[in-house]
């Protein structure tokens, strides 16, 4: 019933920018926790950025100061920026949220993955 579905991925050069945006879609009350994570070939997935149902964010170090984690409660969607990106920023990035299906239930859903490379 719920879905969540990234865009935004691509080939940049390094120092370049992009935003990557996630839509969650279908029934549910509220989202809670939204975050993305990336994976790139041969390495484990990790957490890029995360913001709280508060606005409270969390980033991966390596990410600091160069991406940007925001949320529209009123649209169901959350984005990240991405500036001053390195070659080693390519992996798959995948959108995540914590969704409240009913006044009892919530769940932890995934997006496909958008793909983003990062080369001259």
């Amino acid at each position: 019933q719920v879905q969540l579905v990234e865009s935004g991925g691509g080939l940049v050069q390094p120092g370049g920018s992009l935003r990557l945006s996630c839509a969650a879609s279908g029934s549910f009350f509220s989202i809670n926790a939204m975050a993305w994570y990336r994976q790139a070939p041969g390495k484990q997935r990790e957490l890029v950025a995360r913001i709280g149902s508060d606005g409270i964010t969390n980033y991966a170090d390596s990410v600091k100061g160069r991406f940007t984690i925001s949320r529209d409660n009123a649209k169901n969607t959350v984005s990240l920026q991405m500036n001053s990106l390195k070659p080693e920023d390519t992996a798959v990035y995948y959108c995540a949220a914590n969704i409240r299906l009913t006044t009892v239930r919530s769940y932890d859903y995934w997006g496909q993955g958008t793909q983003v490379t990062v080369s001259s």
